[in-house]
């Protein structure tokens, strides 16, 4: 057989070729290997026992991991989804897997303001006591689209969300102080900029660069929440995961889609491994009182210039109370 003047049967032609698959694959082990020892473990035992965790976006990928983990050390997990149905799924999976009854499903939508208030008047309701709240749900969306409250969805879900839930549960985190704030950000941060006056865009030509801006609005908002919360014994830090094979690339489109699917399974952390800094900021003690980082990989890492920019992140914050639709009734931070 000859394609493009090679003759395929030739033995020299067939040697090459074999040691292109042989190198091919080995590169691919290689790298997988380097990424499973690369990847930072937990393996503190501290335990949970007597302390409330809320966890958004629990019903599948690392916040389904990261709630079976903190479930395992004995805490009460409030598994707050979207899906109900996947989410009812998880629960019992996670309470038969850990034996930990103690664990409690509830409907969250980040991505509308009303299911956000419902969900908080819920919790501040029925739980007398928060000790750490993890900021795990994301969407990636690739299609442009805007939520019932007219806000961009990987914003809306991402950023908007997490920041309105926070003012609505701080009182309770105060209360049951000391107590931890968890955000669940990307390294995909750096492939953005923060254009404070395109957050809420009327339309956009690429709505998945969205997903990366929502990622930098996470940085810029844990930060500056820190800062606001010092001396509440209120912490407040965000992480990058890795890149995680899980439900949240499912929307990229056609024939791009491809591609993708093979680095994921070829180079990316499973759930379990993506999950490891979650429980980590959640449950060691090594970080009892530190606030305002940024880690991967169970380990404090650095940040551009300017996702560190106080003045921007102050403006953020402002911004976003706009769009959130704070009341004066609501709690302040």
């Amino acid at each position: 057989m000859i394609i493009l003047g090679v003759d395929l049967c030739c033995p020299a032609v067939k040697i090459a070729i074999a040691i292109v698959v042989v190198v091919f694959f080995t590169a691919v082990s290689l790298l997988r290997f380097y990424a499973y020892i690369s990847c930072g473990y937990y393996h503190g035992r501290a335990k949970m026992n007597g302390k409330t965790v809320i966890i958004t976006g629990a019903n599948g990928g690392i916040g389904k991991e990261t709630a079976r983990e903190v479930a395992k050390r004995g805490a009460r997990v409030i598994m707050a989804c979207r899906n109900m149905e996947t989410g009812k799924q998880a629960k019992d999976e996670i309470i038969e897997s850990t034996k930990n009854e103690n664990v409690i499903l509830k409907k969250l939508d980040l991505s509308s303001q009303r299911s956000i208030r419902e969900f908080a008047e819920d919790i501040i309701r029925t739980e007398p006591k928060l000790d750490v709240l993890i900021h795990n749900a994301g969407t990636a969306e690739s299609k442009f689209k805007k939520t019932e409250d007219d806000l961009e969805v990987n914003m809306a879900t991402n950023h908007f969300g997490p920041f309105l839930l926070t003012h609505l549960l701080v009182d309770l985190l105060k209360k049951s102080a000391p107590s931890r704030i968890v955000v669940v950000a990307s390294e995909l941060y750096r492939l953005a900029s923060l254009d404070l006056n395109k957050i809420n865009p009327p339309n956009s030509w690429c709505a998945a660069y969205y997903y990366y801006v929502s990622k930098y609005a996470n940085i810029c908002f844990t930060l500056e929440l820190a800062r606001r919360l010092e001396g509440t014994k209120v912490t407040a830090n965000c992480l990058h995961p890795g890149m995680i094979d899980s439900g949240i690339w499912r929307n990229v489109p056609f024939p791009l889609n491809l591609p993708l699917k093979l680095m994921v399974k070829c180079f990316f952390k499973n759930p379990v491994q993506g999950c490891q800094t979650s429980v980590f900021l959640t449950c060691s003690e090594d970080v009892e009182g530190i606030t305002g980082k940024y880690f991967m990989d169970c380990a404090e890492r650095g940040l551009s210039r300017g996702a560190t920019d106080e003045s921007k992140a102050k403006k953020l914050w402002e911004l976003s109370e706009k769009f959130v639709n704070l009341r004066t009734t609501d709690p302040k931070i």
